[in-house]
């Protein structure tokens, strides 16, 4: 079973006809015993990361999320789904999950041409190979909406790099059976399917931290 978190952040049902296109059957879920049982996680979001934290503190998805991480299942984190999994968020002040070392810190701009959130397409430069994106090469483009991007503290965590302005940030990062990107894949036309279907492919036991 795939479960698809639900703690009231949004996109679930486009995550899901996402999946469903590349033949994988997912269900959703805000039932933390759900997700501890099922074979692979997807982590969406949308939102605030403060008010999600919160959510998922109260579900108890908190910790089902973390225990599903430590028995080395494969698990996909999107848009928000990757900001949660850092350790802290400036929106809010929030602490959250510590699956990867770093923070989230909100875009400013010297240039006030440049809008904030970030809204569109944008290009990412590969750093280096994961089984996940193994149909993607550096200058593919994909579909983000955000105001608050990654600052990962270890390069090992990152693969994949997106500028917006003056802002180079990490966009695609992973460590261990974790794997999450900044943009939507479900938005992200064929190239977001082709990373879905990479991720129904991994065995989430690759040896990259």
């Amino acid at each position: 079973m795939v479960a698809i978190v639900d703690y009231d952040a949004g996109n679930l049902r486009s995550v899901q006809r996402a999946c469903q296109h590349v033949g994988m059957k997912a269900g959703i879920t805000s039932d933390p015993d759900e997700v501890r049982r099922a074979d692979r996680l997807i982590f969406p979001g949308v939102g605030s990361a403060a008010s999600a934290v919160g959510t998922l503190a109260e579900r108890g998805l908190d910790e089902a999320i973390l225990e599903f991480f430590r028995s080395g299942k494969p698990i996909l984190g999107i848009c928000l789904g990757l900001q949660i999994a850092l350790e802290f968020t400036e929106e809010g002040n929030q602490h959250c999950l510590g699956i990867i070392p770093g923070a989230c810190e909100r875009f400013s701009f010297r240039d006030k041409a440049l809008k904030v959130p970030h809204i569109g397409w944008n290009e990412v430069e590969i750093i280096k190979p994961h089984p996940v994106l193994g149909s993607v090469t550096s200058g593919d483009e994909f579909y983000f909406v955000h105001s608050y991007f990654a600052h990962v503290e270890r390069s090992e965590h990152v693969y994949g790099r997106t500028t917006y302005g003056d802002q180079t940030f990490s966009s695609v990062i992973g460590r261990d059976n974790f794997f999450a990107t900044q943009f939507h894949l479900e938005k992200s036309g064929e190239m977001g399917l082709k990373l879905l279907a990479g991720f129904m492919q991994w065995e989430g036991d690759q040896d990259a931290q």
